[in-house]
């Protein structure tokens, strides 16, 4: 039986690699995308099945899982890869709107998304969570991200995003315990070159997948929660 597979924000970057990879891998995925042209691109190119959800509107989300429902019956993975950077700005000149509108997409959407797929994960014999977050949301590392360099060693003191993951990582962590048969996990792909960053990371797409990959194959006996990188386990 394959395996059906869930992206948001799959139609570039590290969303587009994990659905290349886990389709070439046998899965059969869902390449969620906001807008429909680019979508529709996407899953051209990807051979994906098309999904239009925008995790940042209700109804849309809704409709997604309808169409998943209507088409599968099931979702054995979610990933929730969609997120936003937010504006480079001293954490001083930050308001309370700009947190907002980051919050919104990466901690918010991920909710909507859960919420909506939760009774076809149900429906899966073991089902998993991937929170794509990031090791700029571990409280350990921002707290003492010198010590940390090796895990980090590109920090940065973005207050709305680091904080937007690190709530990310809190979502992992009580979703996980709410609901054990489902495998719940964050993953930190590392400092990857997309247009989240203005394409300053410092390796590749396909570097930065392999751990969304990893996450989203670890099947039965996998760590929940979990929150893992590239090269191991990442400090909450």
């Amino acid at each position: 039986m394959t395996t059906v597979t869930v992206i948001t924000g799959a139609n570039k970057g590290l969303g587009f690699e994990t659905a290349r990879r886990l389709i070439e891998g046998g899965h059969t995925v869902y390449a969620g995308a906001r807008d429909a042209v680019r979508g529709a691109q996407a899953t051209k190119a990807l051979g994906a099945r098309s999904l239009l959800i925008d995790i940042t509107d209700d109804a849309s989300v809704a409709r997604a899982a309808d169409q998943v429902r209507a088409e599968a019956g099931r979702v054995d993975v979610l990933v929730n890869n969609a997120g936003v950077a937010g504006p480079a700005l001293p954490a001083g000149e930050l308001t309370a709107a700009d947190l907002q509108q980051v919050f919104d997409t990466n901690v918010f959407g991920a909710v909507r998304s859960i919420r909506a797929f939760l009774p076809l994960l149900q429906s899966a014999n073991r089902p998993t969570i991937v929170n794509v977050s990031s090791a700029l949301g571990s409280l350990t590392i921002n707290a003492d991200p010198a010590a940390h360099a090796e895990l980090l060693p590109a920090w940065a003191p973005l207050l709305a995003y680091n904080s937007s993951k690190a709530a990310l990582n809190m979502l992992t962590a009580v979703y996980a315990q709410s609901f054990p048969q489902i495998s719940v996990v964050s993953v930190d792909p590392g400092f990857t070159a997309t247009d989240l960053n203005g394409y300053q990371g410092t390796q590749s797409v396909e570097e930065g997948a392999a751990a969304i990959v990893a996450a989203a194959n670890a099947g039965p006996g996998a760590p929940s929660p979990a929150f893992v990188g590239a090269t191991g386990p990442v400090p909450w």
